[in-house]
């Protein structure tokens, strides 16, 4: 089984990681953007532009499925993904995990991009999946650029910003960007300090959407077979390795500890 996850940047590797644990055994393309990132400036006629030429890159390897592990991508792109690849390869897009939140009966939150926060798209799953609850959309400037850059400094700015935004009763925290996964630890810490230690509860979707793309393949999870599966990066459509700052988080280390950088690709 092959499985293909695309990104503008690193945030793919939350959501591969999560795959990896999922299917030891399961080749995994990942294929992202840093000659065109961020996406998040772009236009979305760009952003789609992007996102094709980084898919098509994938679906030449001749992956099972593709999983769009981007929220911004998603948003704008997933319809001429799904064009362009299927019924030949599936495309899985990523949805933040409004409605699982939602149903707690709680005060949620929802951490997102600054283009994302507000937008039509967000506000659709909040009055299709969060009707009646109480939900704090915050804006996180620069924290998806500080995760990609591996700066911890920057990541610890930008989440004491946006937890200065987080009502302090708050009882679940939506990671709205594949990125801010990355860096829960912080997050948490943070929110620690804003809600004086009160329980709360992350909502992140690099598992979910592992499991989903399990689920339309016919394929379920079996995460005690032996580690045999292969890792192919793609940079921009160029073979190449893991960036370097991906290896600075736990998901990074994961997906290349127990592989050998061979031909750029990434041998189990």
């Amino acid at each position: 089984m092959k499985i293909a996850l695309m990104d503008s940047g690193i945030g793919l590797i939350a959501a591969a990681a999560a795959m990896r644990r999922l299917r030891p055994d399961a080749e995994l393309v990942l294929s992202c953007d840093p000659d065109g990132m961020p996406w998040g400036p772009r236009t979305p006629q760009d952003l789609t532009g992007r996102a094709l030429g980084v898919a098509r890159a994938a679906a030449a390897h001749r992956p099972d499925a593709l999983i769009v592990a981007c929220n911004t991508a998603s948003v704008h792109a997933l319809p001429a993904l799904r064009a362009a690849l299927e019924p030949a390869i599936p495309v899985i897009g990523t949805v933040p995990a409004i409605k699982p939140a939602a149903a707690a009966g709680g005060r949620v939150a929802i951490w997102a991009t600054p283009a994302t926060t507000g937008s039509p798209y967000q506000r659709g799953l909040i009055r299709d999946f969060a009707d009646g609850a109480r939900v704090t959309e915050v804006p996180c400037p620069g924290l998806a650029d500080a995760v990609e850059a591996g700066d911890e400094a920057a990541v610890v700015r930008a989440v004491a910003a946006a937890a200065a935004l987080t009502p302090a009763d708050v009882t679940d925290v939506v990671l709205g960007c594949t990125h801010y996964e990355l860096v829960e630890e912080p997050i948490r810490v943070a929110l620690d300090r804003r809600t004086g230690g009160g329980a709360f509860v992350f909502h992140g979707s690099a598992e979910p959407v592992a499991v989903q793309a399990l689920r339309r393949l016919g394929a379920r999870p079996e995460p005690g077979l032996p580690h045999t599966g292969s890792l192919t990066v793609l940079l921009s459509g160029r073979p190449g390795a893991l960036p370097e700052p991906a290896l600075g988080y736990a998901e990074g280390r994961l997906l290349a500890g127990r592989s050998a950088i061979v031909g750029g690709s990434l041998q189990g």
